[in-house]
């Protein structure tokens, strides 16, 4: 175990919780302390939920820890079926409570309740969130699924004839980026494609939507973090495919079609050659010279690294200098994908390790989570964020998808936006001594300058201050460094310092500043 200020993940019960908290008619009677009921916050205060989560707690205290603690639980349990009349029920511990080992699933089904009891054994130190989220999700799918499924051995009956083909959309929860405006895409493209939705699950489904994910002809996986497990199942005792591309970028998205079409015996042409997406054209435009061939370190669960690691190489023309996941049991996959830009997987759940390959590499966009976004403001470069775990910014009320051709748009504004940006920083920094644009100027529109507006204008930012002491600039050499880009500012100051360390210089003069960027450009 390690201490530490921030956690890519949170312990499975939060996993759990995300799945109970997606679906309708289930409820999560959880075995937990005072103090680890703080997770319901992540759904209403940074997902901004319009409920809480369907979750009771036992909420046993250190004095209960001398008496009967299973007792406590029964009573939640009990509690819970009556106060909320479930279709189903979860039962489990959390972390802290896992350590008291009281049984919950033995305990739960003593009581006898008239409705299906699901125990969860999610080991909390050896386990994370994500896990958690798809062993939940697998448990509740062979749990209730389970009893429909076919003698092993007997064959899946074919599709009636002029009836259409139908898929269930398995993977999206609560808390997931992107996950509402996800399915909305994928659906349109299956309903365009002359695919029937039978059900998406685990969002919005009810305990007997589970039960009948067997009827659909194949599955589509969005989030394999979350539904891979459970599609093997299905596969393995239903005899239903599942797709294998998830459909983030153009590419994937039209290779996604192309699977389905296949799975579905269909025609995808009419939809390949109809699709409605500006991301290829605005790649290929003049103004997007600018940014081919910018340096992307890439860094998320690993669905949305790859994903992006793809667009990033073949359709925006950027060169991919760092990929990385905090998904242990997606290391493989992604180190395999790392191999084909030339880099070396970063995988890690440690942010202070992300930080420290982010410096050593200093790309010119960084695309990562929440903490990938500090790491990038701290060291001033620009950043985009692609995957959770994330803030409330990133649950915009707004239609934003990252999946399907839709999804496509969305990514290149969010991703090039900070280029942008970037660059027109850069042209400020050109006409830094006109008259109009001067650091002691103030905008026009502010009106009338002020003595504080003059004073925080004319200071300079502190990415900009020189992080070695044991040099010295010359002030026509700083006014030298000023002409390049802000956003790669930093570095060259850096690389500059650190060069004229190892030639003994004290003093950086202009052609100090130009033999580094010689050397360093060798």
């Amino acid at each position: 175990m390690q201490l530490t200020l921030w956690t890519y993940e949170a312990p499975p019960h939060v996993g759990a919780m995300r799945i109970a908290t997606a679906m309708n008619g289930l409820h999560y009677v959880l075995h937990a302390p005072q103090g680890d009921t703080y997770a319901d916050l992540l759904f209403t205060m940074i997902e901004r939920l319009d409920r809480r989560p369907p979750v009771t707690y036992s909420t046993f205290q250190a004095r209960d820890l001398g008496g009967d603690t299973a007792q406590l639980f029964q009573t939640a349990v009990k509690e819970a079926y009556e106060r909320f009349r479930p279709e189903a029920i979860l039962v489990g511990a959390s972390c802290t409570a896992e350590l008291i080992q009281d049984d919950p699933g033995g305990l739960a089904r003593a009581l006898a309740l008239p409705v299906p009891v699901i125990p969860l054994e999610l080991p909390a130190y050896q386990r994370k969130e994500n896990w958690g989220a798809s062993e939940t999700f697998y448990r509740l799918v062979r749990a209730l699924a389970g009893p429909q499924a076919p003698p092993p051995g007997e064959k899946r009956p074919g599709r009636k004839a002029a009836t259409a083909p139908s898929c269930n959309i398995l993977g999206p929860t609560a808390l997931g980026f992107r996950h509402r405006d996800d399915v909305f895409e994928v659906t349109r493209l299956l309903e365009r494609l002359g695919v029937e939705v039978h059900r998406v699950a685990p969002l919005g489904a009810r305990p007997g939507d589970i039960a009948r994910l067997g009827d659909a002809d194949f599955n589509v996986v969005l989030y394999p973090e979350v539904a891979e497990t459970a599609a093997r199942w299905l596969e393995r005792s239903f005899g239903q495919p599942w797709t294998k591309t998830v459909p983030i970028g153009v590419g994937a998205t039209r290779d996604f079609i192309a699977e389905v079409a296949a799975l579905a015996d269909l025609d995808p042409t009419p939809l390949l050659s109809g699709q409605d997406c500006r991301l290829p054209w605005y790649s290929r435009s003049v103004d997007s010279n600018y940014f081919t061939g910018k340096r992307v370190f890439i860094f998320g669960d690993a669905t949305h690294a790859l994903a992006a690691a793809r667009i990033a190489d073949q359709e925006l023309g950027f060169k991919v200098v760092g990929l990385g996941t905090y998904s242990r049991e997606f290391a493989r996959s992604l180190r395999e994908a790392a191999k084909g830009y030339g880099v070396e997987a970063l995988i890690t759940d440690d942010y202070l390790e992300v930080e420290a390959r982010v410096a050593e590499l200093q790309p010119e966009l960084v695309l990562g989570t929440q903490m990938e976004r500090h790491i990038a403001k701290r060291l001033g470069i620009g950043c985009a964020v692609i995957s959770s775990p994330v803030h409330v910014q990133d649950f915009p009320a707004r239609y934003s998808p990252q999946m399907g051709f839709e999804g496509a748009n969305v990514i290149f504004d969010t991703w090039v936006h900070p280029l942008v940006m970037g660059l027109e920083e850069h042209l400020l920094a050109m006409f830094r001594d006109d008259f109009e644009f001067h650091d002691g100027a103030i905008p026009s529109h502010l009106g009338v300058s002020t003595a504080e507006g003059d004073e925080r204008r004319t200071t300079l930012p502190s990415a900009a201050l020189s992080e070695t002491s044991a040099v010295t600039w010359e002030e026509d050499a700083e006014e030298e460094l000023r002409k390049v880009p802000f956003f790669v500012r930093g570095k060259a100051r850096r690389n500059t310092e650190r060069f004229a360390l190892d030639q003994g210089l004290a003093i950086i003069s202009i052609e100090t500043l130009y033999d580094a960027k010689a050397h360093f450009g060798r």
